[in-house]
């Protein structure tokens, strides 16, 4: 059995006639509208917006006749009739398809109680105002379908805005190719489409350009910024048989790269299959609402069928009466408020996320918020600032800690190397001068060289030492001491001199310290997920205060983690912020996205953090459980006013009153259908009043 992607009703494979295929996977539908929306959704997005703007003209003057008394009773049910009919059975069709899918599968759901609650109110005003004289009733409730289905339509156009946007994660990804490579033929460099690229061929990727292809190094010495892909937040050197992937950023050297990966089966092409099928293949949440329509659908439908049989057999009370009974407990039991419930809470809720710079896309990524129990961090970009900075400076010989940092700084200022920009940020954070430079020279893998003030300054690793032939004796503790913590080592070697070890790491973030614990505190269990060296992340998750991490995996490795965490029954959040996070965002049961991140990571995440503060992880977690709780109270009396009437119209009072009780029984569904609503939004504004401070409460059940 397959998923139909959009709805996630289950699909016959061997016997499915709507399926289609996009980039190599096959995806099978459960109905037309299915189809149009996954493979034409911007069409049928404009669709959803003309229904929904339709329905509301429609519907103000339904509520305008029947609740105001302008023109006489007979007229007026005539104009009704004319105004809901088209809501009835041209917008809300999709709810009928919709009960047909239901049935079909056994299983009763929001659009049945719809369906069947609008039908019965449409069918009983239509025979009370064309024949009055068959039904013993006056009253109409036209106004039921109307607003029952515009104000379901405008959930779930504000649903279909969130999923309309999952394709374009995909369309990001890929978009980062570069347009053109540089092609050697016959010894000739020439440029051409990157999509021409052949396994096999040669292509020249020179500093600051994207490497397109997925390949080998020929030729060429370089540092490659791999962070989007595998998460790594130093420069990785490359030289001759050094395997490089497309998308990544060449920083230095020019190099020379033989093709062994193109098209579908690229690293990055594999990283937008994984997300695109991680999205589609995700369950879709079930509501609430239509759990307790799968209980109360048949229900109803059971006292409704039960009373009018009971008063037709039994109470001898008349086919008129008996009728009116079944109707008026199948429409006393769909209640408006029930299509207001969750779209009023969750309403509220992101906007007070909103507020505090927590964005969420959707209804579902609340409620998935609210029930997770592993939260899996990544790290270079999340739990870290994402790029390198000084750590440590130990002085070593006769120079001063300003002139160290002002010769370095000044000898990297050449440099387009992440650590050379982190030692001349650091001169700029201290108000410190840079002296001129010249004779600039890279040495790839090693460091630079470079005169400043007539001095020959070297920057470096022990390569480099080596190279220089300088005494590095006195700096080998302090460099053993740097390299176990996890963070770039350099020697700062000035005519030959060791004059200092210097540090340079992607640091923790301020706020991860206190997230980590905050979610601690809420039973949250909190992982790491990292493409970086195990020595880098055994210091950040010892500074975070995280017990359990993974290193050196790969964007599908984070996948593969997250999904075995599923399959052993936990729901899980990934923080995450960049491209090679994407897949693990997707597969998670709600993806939590930096802002200060790549568009890739904020389209596959199901929340945005606007600042980068994460804290808000908790927060937004806490809120969720909040807004979640809300929804089902909202739930309750919704359901409450109404079901409490239920008896009444089925004949509970007729023994009292005669049967001409159901004479007032409009009246009774008009009062359930307002106060409900009333108590619904007022229950859902008391959101407003959460608090940063409060989000540590037990997990929503």
């Amino acid at each position: 059995m397959a998923k139909d992607p959009v709805c996630g009703m289950l699909v016959d494979e061997a016997s499915a006639t709507l399926k289609a295929e996009v980039r190599g996977t096959t995806y099978y539908f459960c109905s037309e509208s299915c189809m149009r929306e996954f493979l034409a959704p911007e069409k049928e997005f404009r669709r959803l917006k003309l229904l929904v703007c339709a329905s509301f003209a429609l519907t103000v003057p339904i509520l305008l006749f029947t609740y105001v008394s302008i023109l006489p009773t007979r007229f007026s049910d005539y104009l009704l009739f004319v105004l809901e009919t088209p809501i009835q059975f041209g917008i809300g069709w999709r709810f009928y398809l919709g009960t047909y899918d239901s049935l079909r599968n056994r299983m009763g759901n929001m659009d049945v109680l719809i369906a069947l609650g609008t039908s019965a109110a449409w069918a009983y005003s239509s025979i009370i105002t064309f024949a009055p004289g068959l039904l013993p009733s006056g009253g109409v409730y036209f106004d039921t379908g109307g607003v029952i289905i515009t104000l379901v339509l405008v959930g779930r156009l504000l649903e279909y805005v969130t999923r309309s946007r999952a394709s374009a994660s995909v369309r990001e990804l890929l978009e980062l190719r570069p347009a053109v490579a540089h092609r050697i033929e016959n010894g000739i460099e020439i440029d051409v489409p990157a999509e021409q690229v052949k396994v096999g061929d040669t292509v020249v990727t020179r500093p600051g350009e994207r490497i397109p292809v997925d390949g080998r190094v020929l030729e060429g010495a370089s540092a490659v910024d791999e962070s989007m892909i595998t998460g790594e937040s130093r420069p990785v050197e490359k030289s001759v048989g050094s395997e490089v992937i497309g998308a990544t950023i060449n920083r230095s050297g020019l190099l020379r790269i033989r093709t062994e990966k193109v098209g579908q089966d690229s690293t990055l092409s594999q990283i937008a299959r994984l997300v695109e099928e991680a999205q589609a293949g995700r369950a879709p949440i079930q509501r609430l609402a239509d759990r307790i329509a799968a209980y109360f659908v048949p229900l109803v439908v059971g006292i409704a069928a039960a009373s009018g049989l009971y008063w037709y057999y039994l109470g001898h009370i008349g086919l008129n009466f008996a009728v009116l009974a079944f109707v008026s407990v199948v429409v006393i039991a769909c209640p408006c408020a029930l299509g207001v419930a969750t779209p009023a809470a969750v309403l509220v809720g992101t906007s007070v996320g909103a507020r505090m710079g927590i964005l969420f896309k959707g209804g579902e990524y609340l409620e998935a918020a609210a029930k997770v129990d592993v939260v899996a961090f990544d790290k270079t970009g999340t739990l870290t600032s994402g790029h390198p900075s000084v750590t440590d400076i130990v002085v070593l010989g006769s120079l001063s800690l300003e002139e160290v940092i002002q010769l370095a700084a000044s000898a990297e200022s050449g440099s387009e190397h992440p650590v050379g920009r982190a030692l001349v940020e650091e001169a700029e954070r201290r108000s410190i001068s840079l002296r001129p430079m010249h004779a600039f020279e890279a040495r790839p893998g090693s460091g630079i060289v470079a005169v400043v003030d007539g001095k020959k300054v070297a920057l470096g690793n022990w390569r480099l030492a080596m190279k220089t032939k300088a005494d590095v004796a006195k700096a080998d503790a302090d460099l053993r001491r740097v390299e176990q913590e996890g963070k770039t080592a350099l020697i700062l070697m000035v005519d030959g001199v060791t004059e200092a070890v210097v540090g340079v790491a992607d640091v923790i973030r301020p706020s991860a310290k206190d997230d980590v614990a905050a979610l601690k505190k809420m039973g949250i269990r909190v992982i790491m997920l990292t493409g970086d060296s195990s020595s880098v992340a055994a210091e950040i998750a010892r500074e975070a205060g995280i017990d359990d991490y993974k290193a050196e995996i790969s964007p599908e490795g984070k996948e593969q983690e997250v999904r075995a965490l599923r399959d052993a029954g936990y729901r899980v959040a990934v923080v995450g912020d960049g491209i090679n996070d994407a897949p693990a965002l997707a597969r998670a049961d709600v993806g939590i996205a930096i802002g200060s991140g790549t568009d890739v990571a904020k389209e596959t995440g199901g929340i945005i953090l606007i600042k980068d503060d994460l804290r808000n992880v908790a927060i937004a977690i806490g809120l969720s459980r909040s807004t979640l709780s809300k929804i089902k109270q909202n739930l309750f009396w919704a359901l409450a006013y109404n079901a409490a009437l239920i008896p009444i119209a089925a004949g509970v009072l007729v023994p009292f009153f005669g049967a001409q009780e159901y004479s007032f029984l409009p009246f009774l569904a008009a009062a359930a259908m307002a106060v409900s609503s009333v108590t619904v939004i007022a229950n859902s504004l008391l959101l407003f009043r959460f608090s940063p401070h409060s989000y540590d409460r037990s997990p929503a059940a």
